[in-house]
């Protein structure tokens, strides 16, 4: 079995995979976090834009052309089973065009229909280490797109 690239050191079978690849629900907003970062590392599209929020989703969700190499959960606000909005902050590390960088982001969720789904989110500039010249990638992070 691979390791989940969430960085729970959790299979993926055990951990994300069964939210990305078979539509199950996210339990907290840190878990669907969890899972569409996963779903940028392994280009799936589709579980990225069935998890935005309609209100604020593009009319296209692309997962970008950058390897995703970590991520890491650095504060969780709400977001639990009893909760209708959560924020989870992250740094997520990639290697793009530029070499290698760290997205760090504060992403707010909110349940909608029982489910939770990625509302927004706001990059943190001086969180967000690139090399000279480099942006965050197109799109920006797992967590969003």
């Amino acid at each position: 079995m691979s390791e989940c690239p969430c960085g729970s050191r959790r299979a993926l079978g055990a951990c994300c995979g069964p939210l990305v690849d078979d539509g199950v629900p996210a339990e907290t907003a840190e878990q669907l976090m969890r899972s569409r970062y996963t779903a940028f590392v392994l280009g799936r599209e589709d579980h990225l834009w069935r998890t935005w929020h309609p209100r604020t989703r593009p009319a296209r969700v692309e997962a970008g052309d950058v390897e995703w190499t970590g991520l890491t959960i650095l504060d969780v606000v709400s977001g639990g089973s009893d909760d209708r909005i959560g924020t989870v902050e992250f740094e997520a590390r990639y290697v793009g065009p530029g070499g290698p960088a760290v997205l760090r982001e504060r992403s707010v969720f909110e349940r909608r229909g029982g489910r939770w789904t990625y509302l927004e989110g706001t990059v943190s500039p001086e969180g967000t280490v690139a090399p000279e010249g480099s942006a965050p990638p197109e799109g920006r992070g797992p967590l969003v797109s």
